[in-house]
C-alpha cells in the first residue's frame, strides 16, 4: 500500500472521500497493519491504535482506525477538503505517510498528544508546507 518515498515519508495511493466527524479515518485492520509495520519497535506489547500521521497535499493530520471505513480509503472531514484540489470524491490520490521519526517530530509540535493536532494550523513542515490538523 505504501512504498519508501524519502527519509521522512512513505508514498501510497488511497481513495479520499469526505466524511463526518473530527478526525481522518481509514479501515481499522489496515491502520493496525501499517502502524505495526511503520511505528512499532518490536519491543514488548505495543499499541496499534496510535494515530498514523499522513499528509494530503500540504496538510498533515492524524489518521485513526475505523471499521466503518472501506479498505484503501481515507475518510477525511469535509472541512479539511476545502482548499484542496480534490474534486468529485472519492478520488484516488497520492497520500504521504510520515515515517516514525517524522511522525514523532510532527506530534511534538502538538505537545506530543495526537488529540492536539486537531486544533488547526500548527506550524510549517521542513519543506515549507503548512501543517494543519483536523
Amino acid at each position: 500500500m505504501f512504498e519508501v518515498f524519502s527519509r521522512s515519508y512513505y508514498l501510497g495511493r488511497l481513495y479520499v472521500t469526505p466524511a463526518d466527524g473530527e478526525h481522518a479515518r481509514m479501515h481499522r485492520t489496515q491502520h493496525e497493519r501499517i502502524n505495526e509495520a511503520v511505528y512499532a519497535t518490536g519491543d514488548g506489547i505495543e499499541r496499534l491504535d496510535t494515530p498514523l500521521v499522513m499528509k494530503l497535499e500540504s496538510g498533515h493530520f492524524p489518521v485513526h482506525g475505523d471499521d466503518a471505513v472501506p479498505a484503501n480509503t481515507l475518510a477525511v472531514p469535509e472541512s479539511m477538503l476545502e482548499g484542496t484540489r480534490i474534486r468529485n470524491p472519492p478520488a484516488l490520490r497520492e497520500v504521504f505517510l510520515a515515517r516514525k521519526e517524522r511522525a514523532k517530530q510532527l506530534l511534538g509540535l502538538g505537545g506530543g498528544h495526537p488529540q492536539t493536532l486537531s486544533t488547526g494550523t500548527m506550524g510549517n513542515d521542513d519543506d515549507g508546507t503548512n501543517w494543519t490538523g483536523t
